[in-house]
């Protein structure tokens, strides 16, 4: 391990709240999710979400796309850092778990930015291609199932615009990936995107420690 790379202890973990920032609607719904018990497991940690926020904010984001919703904590953070006139489209096919979701958008006064589409997602991003979409969005969170992470990283950089960003999640799987006696279907679809993007001459690309590990890709 890098001596650069810090342990993160139950206690430093909780201190990292001192720079997420988050809204009390945020807040609100990442602890309702938190009772969900397990599943809760799913939803971003909210030094990510801050961080997604922000990052949105910095690249002046106004079209964004999110594969994977859950129930919806990534969607209300990256909403409320959005502009007025911009707008998420969120690709999910729980109805249960993004309900959860729609309750707290509404609270927050940010329902209207927000595309909820309940469909697989490559039909999703699919029929925003077929309608002339490609090229338009300015950023990208995927963040479901893995074992279709490349067909969503190819769709989502034919849709993003150039210096378009898309934020991968899970990239780390828990050290599964590092670990030669992981090869089941998800471990293996990680590791191969987390390969290919290194390589991909596409763009320019960071995988960082955030959460389970978070990839920042740049397409040029």
């Amino acid at each position: 391990m890098s001596s650069h790379t810090i342990q993160m202890t139950a206690a430093l973990s909780e201190y990292l709240l001192l720079g997420a920032a988050e809204s009390p609607a945020a807040r609100r719904l990442r602890e309702e999710t938190q009772e969900l018990g397990r599943v809760s497991g799913m939803q971003v940690s909210p030094e990510q979400g801050a961080f997604m926020a922000l990052l949105v904010k910095l690249i002046g984001a106004r079209r964004t796309l999110e594969v994977g919703t859950f129930t919806g904590y990534s969607a209300l953070m990256v909403a409320q850092a959005l502009p007025p006139d911009g707008r998420l489209v969120a690709c999910d096919v729980s109805a249960q778990w993004t309900a959860v979701g729609q309750r707290h958008w509404a609270a927050a006064g940010v329902a209207d930015k927000i595309d909820l589409r309940l469909a697989p997602a490559i039909e999703t991003l699919d029929a925003l291609i077929a309608a002339g979409e490609s090229g338009s969005f300015d950023f990208a969170f995927i963040d479901a199932d893995k074992e279709n992470y490349d067909a969503y990283y190819e769709r989502c950089l034919t849709l993003l615009k150039r210096r378009g960003v898309v934020a991968i999640d899970n990239v780390l799987w828990g050290g599964r990936v590092a670990d030669p006696t992981q090869s089941d279907p998800a471990t293996q679809a990680i590791r191969a995107l987390n390969e290919k993007v290194r390589a991909d001459t596409r763009v320019d690309a960071a995988m960082l420690p955030v959460g389970d590990g978070l990839t920042l890709a740049m397409k040029h």
